[in-house]
């Protein structure tokens, strides 16, 4: 079952091509993505039953045997990491199309949202199966190139200015990236990371950590830990709701998966994981104290994800197999939930025209079932039991205790800490969101403005959507679709008015797109569902950090092309 492998990249990669040739054709654009992703799904979970019980699959790209060729490795981590990148990258995609990223408008500039997502999905996928540097860095590439077309999308003043902070940011860690490539091909004479596995103890100790700093440095940044994070909190929260989401599900974690495999199979030897252990601890404690300064709910979440991948760096600097493990089950969990807040925030700014705490107001009211949508992740991220968020932070902590030195007890500190905030962070959003009335200044003023001002994607002043009581889908009385984050959405005309009337004006009852809360839905029952098979789960987490922790397996599989 070897052709399953590159499908996971050439058929994104040819999916984004026939998209780009239909600009004109948004509905066929829409039938290919969904279709690709539905396949990269299927071949991810197969995968994943495959190398569970058959062992690491390798693939030597043109036949060529490593270390001379191209190889791709699924091992349990890669796997596991393929199949729920792209449930995400599904359920995202699903969102956007209901909210109306790609709307059938032939002037919109959006008609490149579909053919650049797909190629963020190759890039992500491509960097989980990249068996040498230089792969990795080429998917580096596929997602910065994708990744910057899409946090500008509408080219609005804020999102380029993000963007641009984006990009500078990337292209430095990129740079940084490709120059410990060079310096490891110059001190091993291979970028392949099995047999740089093999090689590396063979230098002199000053080099080996030359080599690890520039290549942990590089991570970080796309991992986004302290001090490396500043540039997420101005970029993220400016994109449409669906990029926001995906971005904060997924890039980050491709740091962190990388991080993982440099530290586990290229230094296995425990040079820097006092520095890890320490740079886990701040990024949680400095993360969440942003958060919790935050009166934006996108900015909260942004600060909110920096300082939950402390917990994954925290697992990694333990170096061991209990700690990979549950950094293992964390990211997973991380993937899923932050995702869904994120979407969940999409609908809050599509009812409150707004995802400023101090504008919002009433959402209880407005549409319960949101709520409930925000409560459950919310929770979730806090760590309340039973939630895999408790479960993976408890074995995150248990492996820790285990450990005993001092900096373990310290993160285990800072981890506690950081859980109250976030919990408190998360219910102070919902207490002035959807517990609080609707400030007084602002049901005076139907139209509030959004927290971001440019969010139109298409004309600088569209005309506010109305939801169709029929159909529960959102339109523009005049006939032509403008596509925002926040569209200021009225409530359904009252039934003995037959008048539409401003979510500012305290409304009883909001109803939003089906689909945009059927896909959200799904979303937080996903979430939910990690706690159902969390057995399962951390047990397949520990097979892979046991594999991790024994770098041999991984070298015989990619150089002796057995297991």
């Amino acid at each position: 079952m070897t052709w399953l492998v590159p499908l996971l990249v050439l058929v994104p990669l040819l999916g984004a091509a026939v998209a780009l040739g239909l600009l004109r054709h948004q509905k066929l654009q829409r039938a290919i993505t969904v279709v690709v992703l539905v396949v990269a799904l299927a071949v991810a979970a197969t995968l994943m039953v495959l190398v569970d019980r058959h062992g690491t699959i390798v693939v030597q790209v043109g036949g060529w045997d490593a270390p001379y060729g191209i190889s791709l490795v699924v091992d349990r981590l890669s796997a596991l990491l393929l199949t729920v990148s792209a449930s995400v990258l599904l359920l995202v995609l699903l969102f956007s199309i209901g909210q109306g990223l790609a709307a059938d408008d032939e002037d919109a500039p959006v008609t490149i949202f579909y053919p650049t997502y797909l190629v963020l999905a190759a890039g992500v996928l491509d960097s989980f199966i990249a068996g040498d540097l230089f792969n990795l860095y080429v998917a580096f590439e596929m997602l910065l190139v994708a990744s910057y077309v899409l946090i500008t999308l509408g080219g609005s003043e804020q999102r380029v200015r993000a963007g641009t902070t984006y990009i500078v940011t990337s292209l430095i860690a990129s740079a940084i990236f490709l120059a410990a490539i060079g310096l490891v091909y110059g001190a091993t004479g291979t970028v392949n990371i099995a047999q740089i596995s093999e090689r590396v103890a063979d230098l002199p100790e000053h080099v080996q950590l030359l080599l690890h700093t520039m290549l942990l440095i590089g991570f970080g940044i796309k991992a986004a830990v302290f001090p490396l994070a500043f540039w997420l909190p101005d970029s993220y929260p400016t994109a449409p709701a669906p990029v926001t989401a995906v971005f904060a599900g997924l890039l980050t974690k491709v740091g962190i998966y990388a991080i993982i495999r440099l530290e586990t199979v290229i230094f296995p030897r425990p040079q820097l994981n006092e520095v890890l252990l320490v740079v886990a601890a701040l990024t949680m404690v400095v993360g969440v104290l942003g958060a919790v300064s935050q009166t934006d709910v996108k900015r909260l979440l942004s600060f909110t994800l920096i300082s939950h991948i402390g917990f994954m760096v925290m697992g990694v600097g333990l170096g061991t197999v209990a700690g990979t493990a549950a950094a293992v089950f964390y990211t997973v969990h991380h993937i899923v939930v932050q995702t869904t807040l994120f979407l969940v925030s999409g609908l809050m700014e599509r009812v409150g025209g707004t995802t400023s705490t101090r504008s919002l107001g009433g959402l209880l009211k407005a549409a319960p079932l949101l709520a409930a949508l925000y409560l459950i992740p919310a929770f979730n991220l806090g760590g309340i039991p039973p939630f895999s968020g408790f479960i993976g932070k408890l074995g995150l902590f248990r492996a820790a205790a285990e450990d005993g030195s001092p900096m373990a007890y310290v993160t285990i500190g800072a981890g506690v800490v950081t859980s109250l905030l976030t919990l408190y962070a998360l219910m102070r959003v919902w207490d002035a969101a959807f517990w609080r009335p609707k400030p007084a200044a602002e049901a005076a003023a139907p139209h509030a403005t959004s927290a971001e001002p440019h969010a139109h994607l298409r004309s600088p002043e569209p005309a506010p959507l109305t939801v169709s009581e029929e159909t529960g889908e959102a339109y523009h009385p005049g006939g032509s679709v403008t596509v925002t984050d926040a569209p200021h959405a009225t409530r359904a005309s009252s039934p003995t008015t037959g008048a539409s009337e401003a979510i500012g004006e305290a409304p009883e009852k909001v109803r939003l797109p089906r689909m945009l809360v059927g896909v959200t839905t799904i979303a937080v029952l996903g979430s939910v569902a990690l706690t159902v098979v969390a057995g399962p789960l951390y047990g397949y987490a520990t097979r892979a950090a046991e594999s991790l922790e024994s770098p041999d397996r991984y070298v015989q599989a990619v150089l002796g092309g057995g297991r």
